[in-house]
This record gives C-alpha cells, structure tokens and sequence, in this order.
C-alpha cells in the first residue's frame, strides 16, 4: 500500500469528530425515545411531540372523588357503576357518552369509577380531542395487558374534517381490529352528537308518501358516531334545593358546622347567579371559599 494511502491517526481523529457533530446534529431532528411505561400506575395521559410516536406517561398524584360526593346524579351513578363493574369482571360493557349542562359531574363520575375500581385492576388513560387520531395507536400498545382500561376523553366534540372523528367511528364499530376485551372508550361532551348543527341540515330531511321521514347524509353521518356508544348519559342543569344539598354536603366534608351552613344559603345562592349556573362544580367553588372565611 502506497504511503499517501494511509491514513494518519490525527486525521482519523479529525474524521470521528467530524461524525460526532453530524450525529449530534441529526439526533436534534430524530423524535425522543419514548420512555417506558410504568405499568403499576392506575392512571396515564397519552403524551405526543410532533409527528413523533406516542407514549404513556404515568399520572403521579391522580385526582380521585367518591361516588358518594357526587349528589342528585343518582340514576347516572347506578348506570354507569354497572357498566364500569361488568367491564371489571370480564362480562359484556359498552362505551359510553356523557352529555349535558356542563359542572354536574360526567367527568368526575369517571374519576370516581378509578377510584372504585383501581384495586381490582380497572385503569384510566386520558387522551386530548387533538390525539384522538392515535385511539388506534394505544389500543394496541395495551391489547396484551391484563388490566381494564378506560379510554377518557373530556369535552369531547369535533369540527367538521377533523381527523379525530373518523378515528373514533372506527374504533368504535368500524374497523376490522377489535378493541378487545380491556379497553372502552368513556366521553363527556356537550353535544349530543358531537358535531355542529346547523339549521340549514333540517331541509335535507325527507318526507316519504307513507310518512316516514328520511334524514339528510349530512344528518346521517353526524348522529352514526354517536350512536356508535352503547350508552347515552345525560346530564341536567340542579334544581335550586338540589344546588343547596350540595353546597351543604361539601361544606360539612370542609367541618362547617350546621350553624354555618344554615348561614351559607343566602350567599351561595349570590354565587350562583354571578355565574350563571347551578351545578355540582360552582357549589364546591362556593363551598371552598365560604368554609376558608367562616369554617
């Protein structure tokens, strides 16, 4: 070998260096390594950077409520705890669609079935409307675990092409891959069918000779994801008395004593017509600054 042929070793250095900046360079605009799911945990949110693959990121301190603090939502209660305890045993459950006047509990009424159910295996994955494109994606990644999973998706309601929808429709009741025997799909929403309305939709129905009336294929599309959950709960504005149970029921959780919450009532009513509504969620936020001033 000729000697020009061989290469020195401060030159063979200076190559190594050269391919250490371009590998450092290159691995700025590669996705991160996603970081290994830590399985003991009883709740996850599904976590995205980019176009890169996501991952579950295990939720350290997960924010749990009783069944029992959950007041004049009996009937929505008993429903939904028998469908999340049938799911728990193995037995036959549906998804479910939570709607309804916002504040009276469809969320933490999922929180509470983890808080209910964790110990015998029942998890909770929390997932933003923006990735409901990767439903796939995470039935999948916990298809061959043994713990129930329910896929949570609050405030849930989608813009017309959004990509998220037909996701959805599909891993409902659409795909060829089933969504196995551990994994439901649980939503609140304030629409009812998910999807915008316009008034301008109603002209598309059709009345036929014997009187049956024909909805739109606009119409059609908006209510088949809809019904694609195996349940509809839905959920009502409280009555004035129902809003003042509650209040008193998180005030005697926060020590007031009887004298005090008697002495609320007048207030807690001011507070609620500052806001505007009557619901489970103004009356804890009343509770909590009454019972901080006078407990």
């Amino acid at each position: 070998m000729n000697s020009t042929d061989k290469t020195t070793a401060p030159e063979m250095a200076e190559l190594l260096a050269r391919a250490v900046r371009v590998l450092t360079q290159l691995e700025a605009w590669l996705p991160p390594t996603p970081p290994a799911v830590n399985w003991n945990a009883h709740a996850f949110r599904w976590r995205k950077r980019g176009a890169s693959h996501g991952w579950l990121e295990a939720i350290a301190n997960v924010s749990l409520i009783n069944t029992d603090d959950l007041q004049h939502i009996e009937r929505q209660k008993e429903i939904i705890n028998r469908n999340t305890l049938h799911f728990v045993e193995g037995k036959p459950s549906n998804n479910v669609l939570m709607t309804g006047a916002r504040g009276t509990g469809k969320s933490s009424l999922v929180k509470a079935m983890l808080a209910a159910y964790g110990d015998r295996g029942l998890r909770l994955i929390e997932v933003d409307k923006a990735d409901m494109a990767d439903l796939a994606d995470i039935v999948d990644m916990v298809a061959a675990r043994p713990e129930k999973f329910i896929v949570f998706c609050d405030d849930l309601s989608f813009e017309e092409g959004e990509a998220g929808y037909k996701a959805l429709k599909s891993v409902l009741d659409g795909s060829a891959a089933s969504t196995g025997n551990n994994v439901l799909i649980y939503a609140t929403s304030n629409r009812r069918h998910l999807m915008p309305e316009y008034m301008s939709e109603n002209l598309s129905y059709k009345h036929q000779s014997d009187g049956e009336i024909h909805p739109g294929e606009t119409v059609e599309e908006k209510i088949s994801l809809s019904e694609r959950f195996g349940l509809w709960m839905s959920f009502y504005p409280f009555r004035q008395d129902d809003y003042l149970d509650i209040v008193a029921h998180w005030l005697r959780t926060l020590g007031c004593s009887e004298a005090v919450i008697a002495e609320s009532r007048t207030e807690a009513l001011q507070w609620t017509l500052e806001r505007g509504s009557r619901s489970g969620r103004v009356a804890l936020q009343f509770a909590r600054d009454w019972a901080a001033r006078h407990a």
